[in-house]
């Protein structure tokens, strides 16, 4: 599996946008190295746009606070715009 594929959209009434936080976070350390977090962070922020939720699975990785700061105005954009971010345990 490609490292970039850290999402999954789910189709049906309610559209969930499956992340996990380690293949996020190794794609995000990749990102960082090129200089391309804006970009990988406007395409998480572009796929969140069009689901209704988005889980976030292996929450472990957002103890790291550059991670987590980096990721917190996505996620608090897209509740903003009426989105439920969950904790998939």
């Amino acid at each position: 599996m490609n490292r970039r594929d850290f999402i999954l959209l789910g189709r049906g009434r309610t559209r969930t946008l499956d992340v996990s936080c380690e293949r996020l976070y190794m794609t995000f350390v990749e990102a960082r190295m090129s200089g391309s977090t804006a970009a990988l962070l406007a395409r998480l922020a572009e796929q969140s746009a069009r689901a209704r939720r988005v889980r976030l699975r292996e929450t472990v990785w957002l103890a790291r606070a550059d991670f987590r700061s980096a990721l917190q105005p996505v996620l608090d954009a897209f509740e903003s715009r009426g989105g439920t971010v969950e904790v998939a345990s």
